[in-house]
């Protein structure tokens, strides 16, 4: 018995309609390849109904259906834009004090003959990648290692890049114990501080203190169908009303969406996903993260460094209402 198409094996319910178009079409050519028919124009035309059927759906998402696309199990992760972006790179690990955290990835990189450092959280994409990488989560260590790489960048007046994708910082009672949140406090602090410049991309889930350890930078952009939130809408409906069902309710009230971070001024930028996500055209995607970063590091380059930091530091001032009494 033959096996359903991934796309089709993890869909969700609102994508159902378009993997049924898609699987007409896939029928419709086999059928033609195998007893040679020309069916050309039919195909174009099914295509276009589901384009169009695609396009009104991802125009009416609700902002829990994007937190699901930005888990979307074969969405895009941060090792396959490695592959897909970069010229060059070199994984550098370890953070010199307690072990080599795989959450976070970082290295040195070049893209098209801008050198950079990276720092970039991956989930894993199997069950054994996903142990090895903690689904995600960092501890110390993997905060830790970031700022290392960041302060070698400084040393060299490297740019560094940010890739954020995390339900959040390891949680564990030893993440605790060796220092969860004075690790992601420092890290914050000195971000703040680092004389070179920062780009900060939001590639999947962007929640709380796990993805603030990271997020601190210059240019800041969200990918469409991603989120950015102090809490994920489960643990949110949780809290507020002691059921985790209430999630889609907690998404909307908690304005998490990139849309939502443009209207608010924390954000800078959205990069526009390929029709129906990016896990529907991965290689689509990374040339939209690839030209912002691209785009984004040029333009810092042409900043004086203390106007950067002066901006930069302006920038996370000016975040929120707050009131001086």
């Amino acid at each position: 018995m033959s096996r359903k198409p991934k796309q089709a094996q993890f869909a969700y319910d609102f994508e159902q309609p378009v993997i049924e178009l898609d699987a007409r079409i896939a029928k419709l050519q086999e059928h033609a390849a195998e007893h040679g028919e020309d069916v050309a124009a039919e195909v174009q035309k099914l295509k276009a109904e589901r384009d169009e059927l695609l396009a009104g759906i991802m125009a009416n998402l609700t902002a829990y259906q994007r937190v699901k696309l930005a888990r979307h199990p074969l969405r895009p992760q941060s090792r396959d834009y490695v592959e897909a972006i970069f010229d060059e790179f070199i994984e550098l690990h370890g953070d010199r004090r307690f072990g080599d955290d795989k959450a976070i990835i970082t290295g040195l990189g070049a893209v098209e003959g801008r050198r950079m450092m990276l720092i970039a959280q991956h989930k894993g994409r199997d069950t054994k990648e996903k142990m090895a990488h903690n689904f995600g989560m960092p501890n110390p260590e993997g905060y830790r290692k970031a700022l290392a790489k960041m302060l070698l960048a400084e040393k060299f007046a490297l740019p560094v890049v940010c890739l954020i994708d995390t339900p959040g910082a390891a949680p564990a009672v030893e993440a605790e114990e060796r220092g969860q949140a004075q690790a992601i406090a420092e890290n914050i602090w000195r971000m703040t501080g680092l004389r070179t410049p920062i780009v900060v991309v939001v590639t999947g889930e962007g929640c709380s203190g796990g993805a603030l350890g990271v997020g601190v930078g210059d240019r800041f952009a969200m990918m469409e169908n991603t989120y950015y939130s102090v809490i994920s809408p489960e643990g949110c409906a949780a809290i507020l009303w002691h059921d985790g069902a209430m999630a889609e309710r907690a998404a909307e009230a908690l304005k998490l969406t990139a849309r939502d971070m443009l209207e608010q001024g924390i954000i800078d930028e959205i990069i526009a996903e390929p029709l129906g996500g990016a896990h529907r055209d991965p290689a689509a995607a990374a040339d939209a993260i690839k030209a912002y970063i691209i785009r984004a590091v040029d333009e810092l380059a042409s900043i004086a460094i203390d106007t950067l930091l002066d901006q930069r530091y302006k920038r996370y001032r000016s975040i929120g209402p707050y009131a001086q009494v």
